[in-house]
C-alpha cells in the first residue's frame, strides 16, 4: 500500500475549555475520497480544520508530502491553499459581490493567473459542474445547489492535489445533494484528486472509497466501503 498523502496522528484540540479532538488519527491516499462521519460536536469539523492547515492542533502532527503542517509558517500554508487544497463548505461561502465567473476565477487570479486565461478555466469548470449559463450571476441569484456547484468549481479549478468538503450538502435538499455529490465524486475520481468528506449523512457517506467515524473528538471505526453495486448488497447482508 502506498504512503498518504496526508495522515494526521493523535490530534489534540481544544476550543477554550472544551475538547473537540482527544488524539485523533487518520490518513488520506492520494486519489481517495474518505468520508469522516460522526454526530454533531464529535470534532468532524476540527479535524478538517487541522489537516487543511486552517487550524493547529494543540498536540500531536499534521504531515502532507513529508512536511508538518503544524509547523510550517503561515505564509507556506497560504500557499498551499492557494495551489494544493482546495475547501468547500455547507454554504459554499462564496463572495457576493462577484458573479459565478469571477468567484471561481478568483484563486487562479491570486495564483497570477491572467484574467482572460482564469476566467476562460472558470468558464469550463462552471460547464463541468452543470452551470453553465450562470456566469454573470451572484450568489444571492442562484439556487442552493448552483450556489454549492459554483463553490465545487472554485475548489478544484487550480487543479489541487486535495479537497476537503466541509458537510457539502449540509444546506440542501436530497435531490440537490445527490446531483453535488455526483458531480463532486466524478470529477475527482476523473482527476485524481483526494478528497476529505464531512458528513453526518450516510448516503453522502456511500460516495466514499472509505469511512473513518468520530466520537467525542476519537476515531472509533474505520471500514472501506463497498462501491457500485456491490454496495447495496453489503448492506442488505
Amino acid at each position: 500500500m502506498s504512503n498518504p498523502l496526508l495522515a494526521a496522528r493523535g490530534l489534540v484540540k481544544a476550543h477554550g475549555s472544551t475538547p473537540a479532538l482527544r488524539g485523533a488519527s487518520v490518513e488520506l491516499r492520494a486519489g481517495e475520497i474518505l468520508a469522516v462521519t460522526g454526530a454533531s460536536g464529535s470534532g468532524k469539523s476540527t479535524l478538517l480544520h487541522c489537516l487543511a492547515g486552517i487550524v493547529r492542533p494543540d498536540e500531536g502532527a499534521v504531515v502532507y508530502g513529508g512536511e508538518r503542517l503544524d509547523q510550517l509558517p503561515e505564509n507556506r500554508l497560504s500557499e498551499l491553499r492557494r495551489t494544493e487544497f482546495g475547501v468547500v463548505f455547507q454554504f459554499g461561502q462564496l463572495i457576493p459581490e462577484l458573479t459565478a465567473l469571477d468567484n471561481v476565477a478568483l484563486p487562479l487570479l491570486l495564483a497570477g493567473t491572467s484574467r482572460k486565461a482564469a476566467q476562460e478555466r472558470a468558464g469550463e469548470w462552471l460547464e463541468r459542474f452543470g452551470v453553465r449559463g450562470q456566469e454573470e450571476s451572484r450568489p444571492g441569484e442562484l439556487s442552493g445547489g448552483q450556489a454549492q456547484r459554483v463553490s465545487l468549481a472554485r475548489a478544484l479549478v487550480t487543479g489541487p492535489k486535495v479537497v476537503f468538503a466541509d458537510e457539502p450538502t449540509g444546506a440542501l435538499d436530497s435531490l440537490a445533494g445527490e446531483q453535488v455529490m455526483t458531480a463532486l465524486s466524478h470529477t475527482a475520481r476523473e482527476s485524481g484528486t483526494a478528497v476529505l468528506l464531512i458528513t453526518h449523512d450516510a448516503q453522502v457517506a456511500a460516495y466514499a472509497d472509505r469511512e473513518v467515524s468520530l466520537r467525542d473528538g476519537v476515531v472509533i471505526a474505520a471500514g472501506h466501503l463497498p462501491s457500485g453495486a456491490d454496495a447495496s448488497a453489503e448492506v442488505t447482508r
